[in-house]
Protein backbone atom coordinates (compact mmCIF):
# COMPACT_ATOMS: atom_id res chain seq x y z
CA UNK A 1 0.00 0.00 0.00
CA UNK A 2 1.78 3.46 -1.20
CA UNK A 3 2.36 5.17 2.35
CA UNK A 4 1.00 8.54 0.87
CA UNK A 5 -2.07 7.62 -1.09
CA UNK A 6 -3.90 6.22 2.27
CA UNK A 7 -7.68 7.47 2.72
CA UNK A 8 -9.97 6.04 5.36
CA UNK A 9 -11.99 3.71 3.27
CA UNK A 10 -8.60 2.27 1.89
CA UNK A 11 -7.21 2.02 5.23
CA UNK A 12 -10.34 0.73 6.36
CA UNK A 13 -10.29 -2.01 3.96
CA UNK A 14 -6.79 -3.34 4.70
CA UNK A 15 -7.77 -3.44 8.09
CA UNK A 16 -10.66 -5.69 7.23
CA UNK A 17 -8.30 -7.98 5.07
CA UNK A 18 -6.33 -8.19 7.96
CA UNK A 19 -8.46 -9.28 10.28
CA UNK A 20 -9.78 -11.89 7.74
CA UNK A 21 -6.25 -13.41 7.83
CA UNK A 22 -5.47 -12.42 4.45
CA UNK A 23 -1.58 -10.90 3.97
CA UNK A 24 -1.60 -7.09 3.54
CA UNK A 25 1.62 -4.48 4.37
CA UNK A 26 0.05 -1.29 5.80
CA UNK A 27 2.49 1.55 6.17
CA UNK A 28 3.75 3.28 9.03
CA UNK A 29 2.20 6.41 7.51
CA UNK A 30 -0.77 4.88 7.84
CA UNK A 31 -0.41 4.12 11.13
CA UNK A 32 0.25 7.59 12.27
CA UNK A 33 3.72 8.60 11.75
CA UNK A 34 5.93 10.93 10.52
CA UNK A 35 3.89 13.30 12.41
CA UNK A 36 0.39 12.24 10.97
CA UNK A 37 -2.64 10.63 12.56
CA UNK A 38 -3.56 7.39 11.37
CA UNK A 39 -5.60 7.37 8.34
CA UNK A 40 -8.85 6.02 9.79
CA UNK A 41 -8.43 9.55 11.92
CA UNK A 42 -7.49 11.91 9.35
CA UNK A 43 -10.34 14.19 7.22
CA UNK A 44 -10.85 13.42 3.76
CA UNK A 45 -11.25 16.53 1.60
CA UNK A 46 -12.12 17.19 -2.10
CA UNK A 47 -11.97 20.87 -3.54
CA UNK A 48 -14.17 22.14 -5.82
CA UNK A 49 -13.03 25.64 -7.49
CA UNK A 50 -9.43 25.55 -8.16
CA UNK A 51 -8.64 29.11 -9.69
CA UNK A 52 -6.13 31.65 -7.70
CA UNK A 53 -8.15 31.39 -4.50
CA UNK A 54 -9.14 28.01 -4.23
CA UNK A 55 -5.53 26.84 -4.89
CA UNK A 56 -4.37 29.15 -1.96
CA UNK A 57 -7.03 28.11 0.18
CA UNK A 58 -5.90 24.30 -0.93
CA UNK A 59 -2.53 25.09 -0.13
CA UNK A 60 -3.36 25.19 3.61
CA UNK A 61 -5.76 22.12 4.17
CA UNK A 62 -3.20 20.24 1.88
CA UNK A 63 -0.14 21.78 4.69
CA UNK A 64 -2.45 20.32 7.84
CA UNK A 65 -1.70 16.83 8.84
CA UNK A 66 -4.50 15.42 9.33
CA UNK A 67 -6.51 16.62 5.97
CA UNK A 68 -6.05 13.92 3.30
CA UNK A 69 -7.14 15.87 0.11
CA UNK A 70 -8.61 13.01 -3.11
CA UNK A 71 -10.53 14.74 -5.43
CA UNK A 72 -10.76 18.22 -7.14
CA UNK A 73 -13.15 19.85 -9.66
CA UNK A 74 -13.18 22.65 -11.88
CA UNK A 75 -14.67 23.57 -15.36
CA UNK A 76 -11.22 25.13 -16.35
CA UNK A 77 -9.01 22.39 -17.67
CA UNK A 78 -6.01 24.17 -16.63
CA UNK A 79 -6.59 25.20 -13.18
CA UNK A 80 -7.91 21.64 -12.86
CA UNK A 81 -4.32 20.36 -14.21
CA UNK A 82 -2.47 22.65 -12.20
CA UNK A 83 -3.90 22.11 -8.56
CA UNK A 84 -3.53 18.15 -9.48
CA UNK A 85 -0.41 18.46 -10.11
CA UNK A 86 0.36 20.34 -6.42
CA UNK A 87 -1.60 17.52 -4.97
CA UNK A 88 0.33 14.76 -6.49
CA UNK A 89 3.39 16.67 -5.61
CA UNK A 90 2.06 16.64 -2.13
CA UNK A 91 1.48 13.05 -1.05
CA UNK A 92 4.23 11.55 -4.11
CA UNK A 93 1.61 10.01 -6.18
CA UNK A 94 -1.19 10.68 -9.18
CA UNK A 95 -4.14 9.33 -7.45
CA UNK A 96 -6.07 12.20 -6.90
CA UNK A 97 -9.19 12.55 -8.82
CA UNK A 98 -10.45 15.07 -11.04
CA UNK A 99 -13.99 16.24 -12.07
CA UNK A 100 -15.60 18.31 -14.29
CA UNK A 101 -18.84 18.12 -12.15
CA UNK A 102 -19.08 18.81 -9.08
CA UNK A 103 -21.82 16.27 -8.35
CA UNK A 104 -19.41 13.37 -8.80
CA UNK A 105 -17.75 14.32 -5.69
CA UNK A 106 -20.72 15.02 -3.60
CA UNK A 107 -21.65 11.07 -4.62
CA UNK A 108 -18.09 9.95 -2.87
CA UNK A 109 -18.76 8.23 0.37
CA UNK A 110 -15.18 8.59 1.74
CA UNK A 111 -15.09 12.26 1.14
CA UNK A 112 -15.94 13.73 4.94
CA UNK A 113 -15.27 18.01 3.50
CA UNK A 114 -15.36 19.95 0.61
CA UNK A 115 -13.88 23.62 -0.29
CA UNK A 116 -15.97 25.89 -2.38
CA UNK A 117 -13.85 28.51 -3.56
CA UNK A 118 -15.62 28.67 -7.16
CA UNK A 119 -17.43 32.54 -8.43
CA UNK A 120 -19.77 33.67 -6.20
CA UNK A 121 -22.98 32.89 -8.30
CA UNK A 122 -22.14 28.92 -7.78
CA UNK A 123 -21.46 28.94 -4.00
CA UNK A 124 -25.49 28.48 -2.47
CA UNK A 125 -25.88 25.29 -5.30
CA UNK A 126 -22.93 23.49 -4.29
CA UNK A 127 -23.14 24.05 -0.52
CA UNK A 128 -26.34 23.57 -0.28
CA UNK A 129 -25.95 20.49 -1.89
CA UNK A 130 -22.68 18.98 0.09
CA UNK A 131 -24.76 19.54 3.25
CA UNK A 132 -27.62 16.82 2.06
CA UNK A 133 -24.50 15.01 0.56
CA UNK A 134 -23.30 14.49 4.48
CA UNK A 135 -20.43 17.25 3.98
CA UNK A 136 -19.34 19.73 6.10
CA UNK A 137 -18.06 22.84 3.93
CA UNK A 138 -15.38 25.54 3.88
CA UNK A 139 -17.13 28.14 1.26
CA UNK A 140 -14.87 31.09 0.27
CA UNK A 141 -16.64 34.28 0.48
CA UNK A 142 -18.36 36.49 -0.06
CA UNK A 143 -20.94 33.74 0.85
CA UNK A 144 -23.84 34.12 -1.45
CA UNK A 145 -24.86 36.06 -4.52
CA UNK A 146 -28.85 37.18 -3.42
CA UNK A 147 -29.82 37.31 0.27
CA UNK A 148 -32.27 34.53 0.23
CA UNK A 149 -29.60 32.09 -0.54
CA UNK A 150 -27.54 32.83 2.44
CA UNK A 151 -31.11 32.22 4.56
CA UNK A 152 -31.09 28.59 2.65
CA UNK A 153 -27.86 27.68 3.50
CA UNK A 154 -28.34 28.38 6.88
CA UNK A 155 -31.27 25.92 7.11
CA UNK A 156 -29.34 23.41 4.92
CA UNK A 157 -26.49 23.61 7.23
CA UNK A 158 -28.59 22.99 10.24
CA UNK A 159 -30.82 20.22 9.06
CA UNK A 160 -28.11 18.24 8.14
CA UNK A 161 -25.83 19.17 10.85
CA UNK A 162 -22.90 20.44 9.25
CA UNK A 163 -20.13 22.66 10.17
CA UNK A 164 -19.77 25.17 7.44
CA UNK A 165 -17.76 28.07 7.36
CA UNK A 166 -16.98 30.72 5.55
CA UNK A 167 -13.55 31.88 4.10
CA UNK A 168 -13.24 35.44 5.53
CA UNK A 169 -10.21 35.10 7.49
CA UNK A 170 -9.40 38.76 6.83
CA UNK A 171 -12.25 39.21 9.88
CA UNK A 172 -9.81 38.41 12.27
CA UNK A 173 -6.10 38.11 10.39
CA UNK A 174 -6.79 41.71 9.40
CA UNK A 175 -9.54 43.52 11.59
CA UNK A 176 -9.12 41.61 14.76
CA UNK A 177 -7.20 43.72 16.33
CA UNK A 178 -9.30 46.69 15.59
CA UNK A 179 -11.70 44.65 17.11
CA UNK A 180 -10.67 44.18 20.72
CA UNK A 181 -9.67 47.92 20.64
CA UNK A 182 -13.34 47.97 19.87
CA UNK A 183 -14.71 46.36 22.92
CA UNK A 184 -11.88 46.85 25.04
CA UNK A 185 -14.18 50.01 26.75
CA UNK A 186 -11.10 52.51 26.21
CA UNK A 187 -13.13 54.32 23.81
CA UNK A 188 -16.65 54.54 25.25
CA UNK A 189 -19.70 53.61 23.72
CA UNK A 190 -18.60 52.16 19.81
CA UNK A 191 -21.81 53.50 17.83
CA UNK A 192 -20.18 53.84 14.57
CA UNK A 193 -17.72 52.75 11.95
CA UNK A 194 -16.58 53.57 8.66
CA UNK A 195 -16.27 50.73 6.29
CA UNK A 196 -14.93 51.13 2.83
CA UNK A 197 -15.17 48.05 0.55
CA UNK A 198 -15.79 49.03 -2.71
CA UNK A 199 -18.17 49.38 -5.40
CA UNK A 200 -21.09 46.99 -6.55
CA UNK A 201 -21.23 45.34 -9.77
CA UNK A 202 -22.58 46.37 -13.31
CA UNK A 203 -24.50 44.55 -15.77
CA UNK A 204 -22.48 42.73 -18.52
CA UNK A 205 -22.84 43.33 -22.31
CA UNK A 206 -19.48 41.75 -23.25
CA UNK A 207 -19.52 40.37 -27.15
CA UNK A 208 -19.98 36.82 -27.75
CA UNK A 209 -16.82 34.67 -28.87
CA UNK A 210 -15.91 31.06 -29.33
CA UNK A 211 -15.85 28.64 -26.66
CA UNK A 212 -12.15 27.36 -26.26
CA UNK A 213 -11.97 23.79 -25.08
CA UNK A 214 -10.22 24.57 -21.99
CA UNK A 215 -13.83 24.89 -20.00
CA UNK A 216 -16.79 24.17 -20.24
CA UNK A 217 -18.86 27.05 -20.64
CA UNK A 218 -22.43 25.85 -19.83
CA UNK A 219 -21.18 24.32 -16.18
CA UNK A 220 -19.20 27.69 -15.49
CA UNK A 221 -22.49 29.55 -16.07
CA UNK A 222 -24.60 27.52 -14.01
CA UNK A 223 -27.54 28.94 -12.67
CA UNK A 224 -26.54 31.89 -13.66
CA UNK A 225 -29.43 33.41 -17.24
CA UNK A 226 -27.53 31.93 -20.08
CA UNK A 227 -24.96 34.37 -21.79
CA UNK A 228 -22.22 34.00 -24.56
CA UNK A 229 -18.64 33.44 -23.29
CA UNK A 230 -16.39 35.90 -23.31
CA UNK A 231 -13.08 35.34 -21.36
CA UNK A 232 -13.69 38.75 -19.14
CA UNK A 233 -16.93 37.15 -17.97
CA UNK A 234 -15.38 34.22 -16.52
CA UNK A 235 -11.62 36.01 -15.45
CA UNK A 236 -9.97 35.81 -12.70
CA UNK A 237 -8.95 39.46 -13.10
CA UNK A 238 -9.58 41.07 -9.38
CA UNK A 239 -11.23 44.26 -8.50
CA UNK A 240 -13.92 46.11 -11.53
CA UNK A 241 -11.99 46.38 -14.44
CA UNK A 242 -14.60 44.62 -16.57
CA UNK A 243 -11.84 41.98 -17.24
CA UNK A 244 -13.20 39.33 -14.38
CA UNK A 245 -16.31 38.06 -13.00
CA UNK A 246 -16.81 40.22 -10.03
CA UNK A 247 -17.54 43.05 -12.11
CA UNK A 248 -21.03 41.44 -13.57
CA UNK A 249 -24.02 41.32 -11.67
CA UNK A 250 -24.69 37.88 -12.78
CA UNK A 251 -21.96 36.30 -10.88
CA UNK A 252 -21.16 38.95 -8.06
CA UNK A 253 -21.77 41.69 -5.92
CA UNK A 254 -18.87 43.59 -6.83
CA UNK A 255 -16.39 44.71 -4.46
CA UNK A 256 -19.15 45.68 -2.44
CA UNK A 257 -19.80 41.92 -1.48
CA UNK A 258 -16.14 40.53 -2.19
CA UNK A 259 -14.48 43.28 0.05
CA UNK A 260 -16.96 43.37 1.82
CA UNK A 261 -16.81 39.91 3.30
CA UNK A 262 -14.26 41.23 5.00
CA UNK A 263 -14.66 44.36 6.05
CA UNK A 264 -18.63 44.44 7.16
CA UNK A 265 -17.67 41.07 8.78
CA UNK A 266 -15.03 42.62 10.72
CA UNK A 267 -17.34 45.35 11.82
CA UNK A 268 -20.22 43.17 12.68
CA UNK A 269 -18.20 41.07 14.57
CA UNK A 270 -16.46 44.21 16.48
CA UNK A 271 -19.48 45.40 17.42
CA UNK A 272 -21.96 42.67 18.23
CA UNK A 273 -23.98 42.50 15.31
CA UNK A 274 -23.07 39.62 12.80
CA UNK A 275 -26.58 37.71 14.34
CA UNK A 276 -28.57 40.55 12.99
CA UNK A 277 -29.05 43.65 10.64
CA UNK A 278 -29.90 46.88 9.93
CA UNK A 279 -33.16 48.68 9.93
CA UNK A 280 -32.30 51.57 7.45
CA UNK A 281 -30.12 51.96 4.64
CA UNK A 282 -29.69 55.29 3.84
CA UNK A 283 -28.33 55.81 0.05
CA UNK A 284 -24.85 58.53 -0.16
CA UNK A 285 -27.02 61.79 -1.20
CA UNK A 286 -29.45 61.60 1.96
CA UNK A 287 -27.30 60.68 3.96
CA UNK A 288 -25.52 63.18 6.65
CA UNK A 289 -22.00 61.83 6.18
CA UNK A 290 -22.39 61.59 1.97
CA UNK A 291 -21.73 57.77 2.38
CA UNK A 292 -24.07 55.28 2.41
CA UNK A 293 -25.31 54.83 5.85
CA UNK A 294 -26.74 51.62 7.45
CA UNK A 295 -28.57 52.03 11.11
CA UNK A 296 -29.27 49.41 13.50
CA UNK A 297 -32.17 49.17 16.15
CA UNK A 298 -29.51 49.85 18.87
CA UNK A 299 -28.95 52.97 17.10
CA UNK A 300 -25.48 52.16 15.97
CA UNK A 301 -24.37 53.57 12.22
CA UNK A 302 -22.31 51.85 9.61
CA UNK A 303 -20.91 54.11 7.01
CA UNK A 304 -19.22 53.02 3.35
CA UNK A 305 -16.30 55.26 3.13
CA UNK A 306 -14.00 56.77 5.44
CA UNK A 307 -11.57 54.08 5.37
CA UNK A 308 -11.93 51.21 8.41
CA UNK A 309 -12.27 53.03 11.76
CA UNK A 310 -14.44 53.09 14.33
CA UNK A 311 -15.54 55.76 16.57
CA UNK A 312 -16.69 55.87 20.47
CA UNK A 313 -18.09 58.45 22.69
CA UNK A 314 -14.67 58.89 23.69
CA UNK A 315 -12.55 59.27 20.78
CA UNK A 316 -11.40 56.74 17.83
CA UNK A 317 -10.26 53.22 18.30
CA UNK A 318 -6.92 52.73 16.84
CA UNK A 319 -6.40 48.91 16.12
CA UNK A 320 -2.82 48.77 17.56
CA UNK A 321 -2.74 49.61 21.03
CA UNK A 322 -5.44 46.50 22.36
CA UNK A 323 -4.15 42.96 21.31
CA UNK A 324 -5.97 41.40 24.28
CA UNK A 325 -8.96 39.55 23.74
CA UNK A 326 -12.01 41.26 26.10
CA UNK A 327 -13.83 39.00 27.49
CA UNK A 328 -16.53 38.29 25.37
CA UNK A 329 -15.66 38.93 21.82
CA UNK A 330 -16.16 35.91 19.72
CA UNK A 331 -12.35 34.00 18.44
CA UNK A 332 -10.91 31.29 16.52
CA UNK A 333 -11.45 27.78 18.82
CA UNK A 334 -9.06 25.07 19.94
CA UNK A 335 -6.26 27.67 19.60
CA UNK A 336 -6.69 27.67 16.17
CA UNK A 337 -4.25 30.24 14.45
CA UNK A 338 -6.21 30.45 11.16
CA UNK A 339 -9.49 30.30 9.97
CA UNK A 340 -8.46 27.10 8.02
CA UNK A 341 -7.53 25.54 11.33
CA UNK A 342 -10.21 27.06 13.05
CA UNK A 343 -12.54 25.07 10.93
CA UNK A 344 -10.67 21.65 10.85
CA UNK A 345 -10.60 21.87 14.57
CA UNK A 346 -14.81 22.62 14.79
CA UNK A 347 -14.80 19.40 12.19
CA UNK A 348 -13.26 17.13 14.84
CA UNK A 349 -15.66 18.70 17.69
CA UNK A 350 -18.61 19.74 15.86
CA UNK A 351 -18.24 23.13 17.65
CA UNK A 352 -19.43 26.13 16.32
CA UNK A 353 -16.88 28.14 13.74
CA UNK A 354 -15.63 31.55 13.98
CA UNK A 355 -17.47 32.31 10.84
CA UNK A 356 -20.04 29.94 11.13
CA UNK A 357 -22.70 29.97 8.19
CA UNK A 358 -24.82 32.03 10.14
CA UNK A 359 -22.51 35.40 10.51
CA UNK A 360 -21.38 35.03 7.06
CA UNK A 361 -25.11 35.13 5.61
CA UNK A 362 -25.68 38.18 8.07
CA UNK A 363 -22.29 40.24 6.74
CA UNK A 364 -23.43 39.28 2.92
CA UNK A 365 -26.95 40.79 3.38
CA UNK A 366 -25.39 43.38 4.80
CA UNK A 367 -23.76 44.15 1.45
CA UNK A 368 -26.06 42.75 -0.45
CA UNK A 369 -28.63 46.00 1.17
CA UNK A 370 -25.91 47.93 0.13
CA UNK A 371 -26.00 47.27 -3.72
CA UNK A 372 -29.86 47.47 -3.73
CA UNK A 373 -30.18 50.98 -1.89
CA UNK A 374 -27.64 51.92 -4.73
CA UNK A 375 -29.20 50.85 -7.04
CA UNK A 376 -33.10 51.75 -6.27
CA UNK A 377 -30.98 54.88 -4.49
CA UNK A 378 -33.94 55.81 -1.81
CA UNK A 379 -34.28 55.17 1.73
CA UNK A 380 -34.94 50.96 2.45
CA UNK A 381 -36.55 49.34 5.60
CA UNK A 382 -35.39 46.35 6.66
CA UNK A 383 -36.50 43.75 8.92
CA UNK A 384 -33.79 41.21 9.94
CA UNK A 385 -35.92 39.23 11.30
CA UNK A 386 -37.89 38.63 8.33
CA UNK A 387 -35.34 39.14 6.14
CA UNK A 388 -37.25 41.64 3.69
CA UNK A 389 -38.28 44.82 3.06
CA UNK A 390 -40.69 46.70 4.61
CA UNK A 391 -43.64 48.02 2.46
CA UNK A 392 -41.36 47.77 -0.91
CA UNK A 393 -42.42 45.12 -3.35
CA UNK A 394 -39.97 46.81 -5.32
CA UNK A 395 -36.71 45.95 -3.12
CA UNK A 396 -38.44 42.52 -2.25
CA UNK A 397 -38.30 41.00 -5.60
CA UNK A 398 -34.39 41.99 -5.16
CA UNK A 399 -33.93 39.57 -2.20
CA UNK A 400 -33.99 36.72 -4.56
CA UNK A 401 -33.24 36.03 -8.31
CA UNK A 402 -34.64 33.15 -10.65
CA UNK A 403 -32.30 30.36 -10.97
CA UNK A 404 -31.67 28.36 -14.49
CA UNK A 405 -32.74 24.77 -15.70
CA UNK A 406 -32.10 22.51 -12.86
CA UNK A 407 -29.94 24.66 -10.80
CA UNK A 408 -33.14 25.38 -8.08
CA UNK A 409 -32.49 25.08 -3.75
Amino acid sequence: MNATSVTRRSFLKAAGLAAAGLPTIISASALGAEGRPPASDRLVLAGIGMGGRGQNDMRQFISAPEVQVVSLCDVKKPDLARSKASVDAKYGNKDCTTHIDYREILLKDDVDTILCATPDHWHAQIAIDACKAGKDVFCEKPLTLTIAEGRKMVQAARKYGRVFSSGSQRVLQDYGKLACAARSGAFGEVKTAFVNPGGPPRPCYLPGKPVPDSIDWEMWLGPAPWAPYNAFRCGRAYGLSGKGFRTWRDYSGGMMTDWGGHKFGGALHALGLDETGPVEIIPPRLSETKFLTYVFANGTKIHVGGGMKYVGTEGDVRPLRYLKVPAGLRWYSGGAKTLVQDFLYCVKTRHRPFRDVEYAHRTATVCHLGNICYDLDRKLKWDPDKEDFVGDTEASRMVDRPRRGVWQI
